[in-house]
């Protein structure tokens, strides 16, 4: 089946399952909630609620906008460019590409980073060509290879994830102090350790972590920019979205909550000890936890790496589809198995540049790549939530007056987020995502009839 795009359409609901979680559940899942704990302490269990009604808003109105349209287009801009106007579409969709262009870069270093401990000897750039060379050649197949493998490595994840929770309940069940006390090998049991008031670090500390928090979610809009190639996606992509908001939800609330009683709060506070799985993992006696864990991550994180080819390749395919000129045309043409091979070369193009740069500039050019993730994507939820709220308003019978209001505080929420990130953030990186948007809006030329 070809739609009016020419992307074909061969994404099933359980693909946009797994897409939009393997977006979501990442490295900060695995590798980063203790330091989100070691910031907020018990209250951080707060902030992902919070994160995550957050996200069910922004989630709930792309459902809307998806089953209000009969025309499906590629990109963010093909969701809410019936609401915002073709400016301001144009406009989410280069902000998008940058956001998941900063990803890229950002994650490529990372994954290169973790198979350095998997395997030491091996220099960082030779990791970081095997990332570039993997993803990209995925993409290019097909978008149903693209779709199955990124739906087994979020499977992985999400495995592991269930693995935990399993393992956390029985040993709550079986003795509540398991793993929350210090053991030695001459007692069974010695000392409790002490437990933290609900937010040890005041409300600046839980305040920081609502932010990493809620951008740690930053992946699950993925679903919207499937719509194009997407079977039956009035029904596909609503129900996908339910069925991802819960599981992500679930996904950290639950593991935080397990790591917050079955671990000494000297460990779960210590933004340099190992990761609360591997801890976990490694008292219940698997072997090699540490090991097992460095796996999940890397699989983790290449899986955002695939999920951002996919991201910037249509975000770029849907700003320059029906373009007369001879790059625009170009960047369009459509491979046998009808996916935009020139737009996934253009946009992975960026991982063969990382393949130098990480050979060359260090840790602080990913560093400050990945701060300005932050922004971009803030700015596309914010977009995505007026979009919805003009929907709700034009066409009363959409939804009811409570999700009006709760869209419009989710919204208000954002915006002041988004002012406390200018004000937080370095200058430096203030200004590049003014560039970013500055050149996002200005680059727009309305298309001739």
């Amino acid at each position: 089946m070809e739609n009016s795009t020419g992307l074909k359409s061969s994404l099933k609901t359980r693909h946009i399952v797994m897409l939009s979680l393997g977006g979501a559940i990442g490295s900060g899942l695995f590798l980063g909630s203790g330091k989100v704990i070691a910031q907020a302490g018990p209250s951080v269990l707060l902030s992902y609620v919070l994160a995550g009604l957050t996200l069910y808003v922004v989630m709930y109105g792309v459902g809307k906008m998806v089953i209000h349209q009969d025309d499906h287009k590629a990109g963010m801009a093909g969701v809410v460019a019936p609401f915002i106007g073709d400016h301001w579409a144009h406009f989410a969709d280069w902000v998008y590409w940058a956001t998941w262009m900063a990803v890229l870069i950002a994650e490529e270093a990372g994954v290169s980073t973790f198979l350095a401990m998997l395997i030491p000897g091996v220099p960082l750039w030779v990791f970081a060509l095997v990332v570039a060379v993997l993803g990209t050649a995925i993409n290019l197949w097909s978008v149903k290879a693209f779709a199955e493998m990124e739906y087994w490595l979020a499977f992985i994840k999400v495995a592991v994830i269930l693995l935990l929770i399993a393992l956390g309940i029985y040993l709550l069940v079986i003795n509540d102090a398991h793993l929350g006390f210090v053991a030695d090998s001459a007692q069974k049991v010695t000392t409790k350790s002490t437990a933290p008031s609900f937010a040890p670090n005041g409300f600046s500390g839980f305040l920081t972590s609502l932010l990493v928090v809620i951008f740690s979610f930053g992946g699950s809009e993925l679903a919207a920019i499937t719509v194009a190639e997407t079977e039956n996606p009035k029904v596909a992509i609503p129900r996908a979205i339910r069925g991802v908001l819960i599981r992500i939800i679930s996904f950290y609330v639950i593991p935080i909550f397990l790591f917050l009683h079955l671990l000494p709060w000297s460990e779960v506070s210590n933004p340099d000890a190992a990761s609360p799985f591997a801890t976990i993992f490694a008292r219940v006696g698997i072997p090699h936890a540490d090991k097992i864990v460095l796996v999940i991550i890397v699989i983790a994180i290449f899986s955002a790496v695939n999920s951002a080819i996919y991201a910037t390749s249509r975000s770029l395919y849907s700003r320059i589809q029906g373009s007369s000129t001879y790059v625009g045309k170009k960047l369009g043409k459509l491979s046998k198995n009808q996916v935009p091979t020139n737009a996934i070369l253009v946009s992975s193009f960026v991982l063969f540049i990382g393949v130098l740069l990480s050979a060359v500039l260090g840790d602080g050019f990913w560093q400050f790549v990945a701060g300005s993730i932050s922004f971009t994507i803030s700015i596309v939820w914010i977009l995505l939530l007026v979009a919805a709220l003009v929907l709700y308003f034009k066409h009363k019978e959409v939804t009811n007056w409570f999700v009006k209001l709760a869209t419009l505080v989710v919204l208000i929420a954002l915006s002041l987020v988004f002012i406390m990130q200018i004000i937080t953030n370095p200058w430096t990186l203030s200004v590049f995502a003014l560039v970013i948007c500055l050149l996002s809006y200005f680059s727009y030329r309305k298309k001739k009839a």
